[in-house]
């Protein structure tokens, strides 16, 4: 019974391959004949339905060697309708004979078939069985006087070779097959049906996802061994599976989370995958179009030299948005599978990089600019004085000197200025936060300049409600930025001018006002008001004595205090500083 068994297991699974492949091979040949002629009048139907083409065709027809002529252009659209030397070939035949005027030379001679009678007849011949052995169409082109036909023919060479590789394939496969089938015979003529049925439903519900049942085994020989083996191997996958979710839900979060965007693309430059960053830093919607690769990034590298790359290199360029400067990365990655690898790119924001290095730069050619001048002007006094000592009246010596004194005292002025945004800019500020009197430091400050008000004809006022609580931060910087606004507002005020200090408690803070009705600040100045070395009136400010650094550390020290300082201010009709600080430092910094 168990070689008779054996025999028809052999026997049906031989018979069973030995169909099968016939099938296939019929199938495959008769398949790869249609989609090979298929493909060939698909590819000539879109070629002659280019107008372009045809009107090309017919301008060519109309020319005295017309013939020569539509030749040419045949042969610069050779690439679109896959004309080579060996398989595919065009001519050029008179519209009456059928006679070849021009062609392709290397394919010998021609004949006359169904399609040229239908084209010599007036219409296209566009016909052919998927048994012939060619395939042709031939296109009626009027021109002037003279008609001509326009051929394209294949021998169907490649399609033969083809289906020769095919048939070998499948002869091939059918010889493995067989002794595949023998060795398989033998083995599952041995085995039992019941094992091999549980193992087939363990399988499927493992397949499915379900791990809850194990597979009791019964026996000790193989298929006992089996039935370990797979229960084992799905408690295994099981935690695998679940290892892999793990994994995966992780690099999902830091997939969505990350500040870099990342934007992956297959072989064919579709998008794949995104993450919010990369839609928020090139301001693209990616859904629900997504756009390619070339709508993305190609006007800055062709999609086909970042596939190209090889190994760990990488493409690395910049694109400027109108808010910010993008460093992006591109590199190819590999894979398996319907996508197999692609392009990946990994974009990064340089803005603030790049705002701070040109920051920078202007920052030191203020600096050497704001010191340049009165070095020079030092220098010329001194060379002065130098050269002409002896011919010089002492108070001409006297104020060449004073000028020297004067542009060192204003260099020294600039060095410190500049040390102390040094200190606030590493952080080594040598703030000491206590508690203090404000309304005691507004009158000194309102003492101090309440003359040089009055020798302009200023009248200066301080206005401070009775309930100004003492506030906590350090002291002598304080004064040093109420000092600095109200200096800001006796030198830009004209004389008969007027200037309130005004302060008051709003909630748990002091809001601290500087009033004046000065020559004001233009609109478009305002909001660079604070920057390092800026100035409205460069001129006029040098000329007054400023630095251009007394706003920026005013703001430092106020930002360091946890509070904040604005300015209003209209050109002609004046300006309006407000200093807010907390009463009460929140852990602010202490020396």
């Amino acid at each position: 019974m168990k070689r008779g068994l054996h025999s028809k297991l052999v026997l049906i699974m031989l018979l069973m391959i030995a169909s099968l492949m016939t099938v296939v091979c019929a199938f495959l040949i008769r398949g790869v004949l249609l989609f090979y002629q298929r493909q060939f009048y698909e590819q000539m139907r879109s070629v002659f339905a280019n107008p372009e083409f045809v009107a090309d065709l017919r301008s060519a027809a109309a020319e005295p060697d017309g013939a020569r002529q539509m030749e040419k252009i045949l042969a610069a659209y050779k690439g679109q309708m896959g004309i080579d030397s060996g398989t595919r070939s065009y001519f050029v035949l008179d519209g009456t004979t059928g006679a070849v005027l021009a062609g392709d030379s290397e394919s010998g001679p021609l004949e006359i078939t169904p399609n040229i009678i239908t084209a010599l007849t007036g219409r296209e011949g566009n016909r052919s069985s998927w048994n012939a052995s060619y395939m042709d169409v031939a296109l009626p082109i009027s021109g002037g006087e003279e008609d001509y036909i326009v051929y394209i023919a294949d021998n169907k060479n490649t399609v033969r070779a083809l289906n020769k590789e095919l048939f070998v394939i499948i002869i091939n496969a059918l010889a493995v097959g067989f002794v595949i089938s023998v060795l398989l015979s033998f083995i599952l003529a041995k085995t039992m049906v019941i094992p091999i049925q549980s193992l087939t439903r363990a399988a499927e519900r493992v397949a499915s996802g379900d791990f809850s049942e194990k597979i009791e085994a019964r026996v000790d020989d193989e298929i006992g061994v089996l039935t370990r083996t797979f229960d084992n191997m799905a408690g295994r996958l099981h935690n695998t599976l679940e290892d892999i979710e793990n994994e995966r839900n992780k690099l999902s979060a830091v997939f969505l989370h990350m500040t870099d965007g990342i934007v992956a693309f297959s072989k064919d430059g579709s998008l794949i995958h995104f993450n919010p960053a990369a839609e928020r830093l090139l301001g693209i919607s990616f859904e629900p179009d997504p756009p390619g690769y070339d709508e993305i990034f190609g006007d800055i590298i062709s999609f086909d030299l970042a596939l190209g790359l090889k190994g760990s290199d990488v493409l690395e360029t910049e694109r400027q948005t109108e808010t910010s400067y993008l460093e992006i990365f591109l590199v190819p990655y590999e894979g398996e599978g319907r996508q197999g690898g692609g392009v990946l790119a990994v974009i990064h924001d340089i803005t603030e990089q790049r705002r701070s290095d040109e920051q920078r730069r202007e920052f030191v050619a203020n600096v050497s600019h704001e010191l340049r001048t009165p070095i020079t002007s030092i220098r010329s006094y001194a060379e002065t004085i130098e050269q002409s000592l002896e011919d010089m009246p002492k108070e001409t010596v006297l104020s060449f000197l004073g000028v020297i004194i004067n542009e060192t005292d204003r260099i020294g002025m600039i060095v410190k200025d500049l040390l102390q945004l040094s200190q606030f800019d590493s952080g080594r500020s040598d703030m000491r936060f206590e508690p203090f009197n404000l309304t005691d430091s507004l009158r000194r400050i309102h003492q101090a300049l309440i003359l040089e008000a009055a020798k302009h004809k200023m009248e200066m006022t301080l206005d401070t409600s009775e309930d100004l609580p003492m506030i906590e931060g350090d002291k002598s910087r304080i004064e040093q930025v109420i000092l600095n606004i109200v200096s800001n507002a006796v030198r830009y005020t004209p004389e008969g001018g007027r200037i309130v200090i005004s302060a008051k408690k709003a909630e748990d803070k002091v809001d601290i006002k500087v009033e004046d009705n000065g020559i004001g600040v233009p609109e478009e100045d305002l909001p660079h008001i604070f920057e390092r070395f800026y100035r409205v009136d460069k001129a006029r400010s040098r000329s007054m004595g400023g630095t251009g650094l007394g706003l920026a550390i005013s703001r430092e020290i106020v930002v360091r205090h946890g509070g904040t300082i604005t300015i209003q201010s209209q050109l002609g009709r004046g300006t309006a500083v407000t200093v807010t600080l907390p009463v009460r430092q929140g852990g602010g910094e202490a020396a």
